[in-house]
């Protein structure tokens, strides 16, 4: 079994990949935790590449900028990718978004 250093959470939501001006792809995040994400896309990016990612949030008009992520791993499952910078802002929403899909504790 894998123990992870935070906690993460299914989700779904569209995203878009960039990479300096060589692509620009869409993808589908399928988990998401503090420090980073598994994306279903397209590309195979190699281990190491750096990507800019944006998180688009239902009812949300602008999405989350993760500043600069790093892939971890990208495989038949996807891409496991690491966030290395986030802006204040956006690292205060995805604060938010994470907080919500936290399971609820206390009395029923």
């Amino acid at each position: 079994m894998v123990t992870r250093k935070y906690p993460r959470f299914s989700v779904s939501l569209s995203s878009t990949l960039v990479h300096k001006d060589q692509f620009r792809h869409a993808g589908s995040v399928r988990n998401l935790s503090i420090k980073g994400c598994r994306v279903e896309s397209v590309i195979s990016p190699f281990t190491g590449m750096q990507l800019t990612v944006q998180l688009h949030v239902p009812g949300e008009a602008t999405p989350i900028l993760i500043s600069n992520a790093a892939v971890r791993w990208s495989g038949s499952s996807g891409i496991g990718l690491e966030f290395l910078t986030v802006a204040p802002p956006h690292q205060d929403r995805l604060d938010r978004i994470i907080q919500q899909l936290q399971p609820k504790t206390g009395p029923q």
